[in-house]
């Protein structure tokens, strides 16, 4: 009776154990990946089909798991700074764990992999831009002229304009987009934010977070860029406007100029047809933002 109690109890302790998978998401990956020779998959789409299968098994066990980006690269690079072995199991073991406390997961909510790699790919994609926004506007250092940080007051800013231009929006769905351009990259953040049966708009944290600060590098570093936002509603036609992104001022853009950038593809230059059911519309007035005269970081 007593054995029978304890593993009982264990199997109720196995439930409350969180895990860590580090996914392989595509086939550049995996190759590398195979120059171990304890990583015994030879092919990428059977390694994806045994992942999902160890994940439906300990969904149905009652266990949560997260699904981690495993760059092969920065295992090599932990290995190498902690003096681990590579090719030992452990390494990746340990390698993962770090992934679930500092890298870009989500969690396994049953949906195929199919449909989970591109959303964790896309979670990496956010962090990486975040950090990069981030890191960037840490580097602008204090103003000359009044000593007040760049980069902080720039965030601040763009805080109070994104509130803004969400309380603004018609009623529905919010589709944002932001562009930055370089040098020496072009940074896109995109957030949604999806309205409940009482009116009130979801945001995801992290999403705004990374939103935020792109929008705020844009304005920090007066460099040329765009936002953009789609509201959707049922039974009426999506609503389309948005603003340019120039010397450190959003300018609203009018309903020509969004017909155009939506209506001319962007790789050609060639006009596309435009999309039914849509408005293109100049943007509500989000008031003035009111900067010390002849001062704005």
């Amino acid at each position: 009776m007593a054995h029978t109690d304890h593993q009982t109890m264990r199997r109720v302790l196995r439930r409350e154990i969180a895990g860590t998978i580090g996914l392989l998401t595509d086939e550049h990956d995996f190759r590398a990946m195979r120059r171990y020779r304890s990583f015994t998959f030879d092919d990428h789409a059977t390694y994806l089909k045994q992942v999902e299968t160890v994940l439906k098994a300990r969904a149905a066990q009652g266990t949560h798991t997260t699904l981690a980006l495993f760059d092969p690269e920065d295992y090599a690079a932990y290995c190498a700074e902690t003096g681990l072995d590579p090719e030992a199991p452990t390494s990746r073991t340990r390698f993962t764990a770090e992934l679930a406390g500092t890298g870009p997961t989500i969690p396994y909510d049953g949906r195929p992999l199919a449909t989970l790699v591109p959303a964790l790919v896309d979670e990496a994609v956010r962090q990486a831009t975040w950090e990069y926004a981030t890191t960037l506007l840490s580097r602008l250092g204090p103003c000359p002229t009044c000593g007040e940080d760049i980069g902080r007051a720039a965030f601040t800013r763009a805080s109070d304009l994104l509130a803004r231009i969400l309380d603004t929006a018609p009623p529905g769905d919010r589709h944002l987009v932001c562009s930055v351009s370089g040098p020496p990259d072009t940074l896109v953040s995109v957030l949604n934010g999806d309205q409940d049966s009482d009116g009130a708009i979801r945001l995801d944290e992290a999403e705004v977070l990374e939103f935020t600060s792109v929008l705020a590098l844009g304005l920090a570093t007066r460099s040329p860029g765009g936002l953009v936002l789609r509201a959707s509603s049922p039974d009426t036609a999506d609503r389309v406007y948005g603003w340019r992104l120039r010397s450190g001022v959003l300018e609203p853009l009018t309903a020509a100029e969004v017909f155009d950038a939506y209506c001319t593809d962007v790789e050609s230059g060639d006009l596309i047809s435009p999309e039914p059911g849509v408005d293109y519309c100049p943007p509500p007035d989000l008031g003035d933002e009111n900067p010390a005269p002849g001062h704005r970081h």
